[in-house]
């Protein structure tokens, strides 16, 4: 289930589905005009609030302002994620779910693995000049002062930045 999924078909997938055939198939529903209303699955109430409108395909709560498409509304009521809930209306729809899995994607994320190596160098560094810089005695009194001890300091990743612009360069 890797790669991402084309918004050309959700779009597609969501111009397939009937909102009101998602939401009816969990809600008990009532004709009231040109729209179908019923008591809200998203709190309790006594009284109809909840209402779909099948020709703009959305759904909407009057008592709790939930609302949204037929995708929203998966993705709300059975708690999914939303790469599960546009699985879930594609086995509806009978169509399978394609997966964007091209080469920008592959490089975007090596750069990002990138990136965040880069910081987490940065973060050791900032960490060391905690424990070692000769300046370092304000900084640790300063955490002293708000609270913190070595321990949380180290568990939250504090780390202290000595004056000057380029000691991260330096380094």
């Amino acid at each position: 289930m890797a790669g991402k999924i084309p918004q050309s078909f959700i779009d597609d997938l969501l111009a397939r589905i009937n909102v009101l055939d998602i939401v009816e198939s969990r809600v008990k529903l009532k004709r009231t005009g040109k729209n179908y209303s019923g008591l809200c699955p998203f709190h309790k109430e006594k009284s109809p609030s909840f209402t779909v409108n099948n020709e703009k395909q959305f759904y909407y709560c009057f008592g709790c302002g939930a609302g949204g498409n037929a995708l929203g509304f998966i993705m709300e009521h059975d708690r999914l994620s939303f790469p599960e809930a546009v699985e879930e209306l594609a086995k509806l729809a009978g169509v399978e779910v394609p997966r964007d899995e091209s080469r920008v994607d592959h490089q975007r994320e090596l750069r990002r693995k990138d990136i965040f190596a880069l910081l987490e160098e940065a973060s050791d560094f900032y960490q060391e000049q905690l424990k070692q810089h000769s300046q370092k005695a304000k900084a640790v009194d300063y955490l002293k002062g708000r609270g913190l001890t070595g321990k949380i300091a180290a568990l939250f990743g504090i780390g202290y930045a000595p004056p000057g612009w380029d000691n991260l360069l330096k380094n």
